[in-house]
């Protein structure tokens, strides 16, 4: 089980404001921000099981690793889970907003499972960010 992901940009300030947009949809806020040799931003998404009452599982690191590789991560595809398929939705649209590249508007994935309503977006990086809500369409009762 993961409990947390980083990934390194060329550029901090950008994903600061293209996640802050396309992740709060999802619940997530930066959580933290600082300098430990590069500068650092955190998301975290509500967990009342967490002590403080959030879980930070998404950090962003300015800059190329001191031990070598690509100066960003690139070419990645990274998924949140959504708790409804408006999430998605709502996801898809602020991550376009934000500078997103549609990769896949949001949609029914029968191919992955009969329920799998997902949508990807290409983020500032080039990594192929997604939101997908595995439940069946809630319907109202009226």
């Amino acid at each position: 089980m993961l409990d947390h992901m980083t990934f390194r940009v060329t550029d901090i300030r950008r994903a600061k404001a293209f996640f802050s947009a396309a992740l709060a949809p999802l619940g997530y806020a930066v959580c933290f921000e600082g300098h430990y040799g590069s500068n650092i931003l955190g998301f975290a998404y509500p967990d009342p099981s967490e002590p403080d009452g959030k879980k930070a599982d998404v950090w962003f690191v300015d800059g190329p690793s001191p031990y070598g590789g690509a100066p960003a991560t690139t070419a990645c595809h990274l998924a949140w889970k959504a708790g409804s398929r408006a999430q998605v939705d709502a996801f898809y649209s602020a991550a376009m907003a934000a500078g997103g590249r549609d990769n896949g508007p949001p949609g029914l994935r029968p191919d992955y499972h009969p329920n799998y309503y997902g949508a990807f977006v290409i983020d500032p990086e080039g990594n192929n960010i997604e939101a997908v809500c595995h439940q069946a369409e809630q319907t109202s009762l009226s």
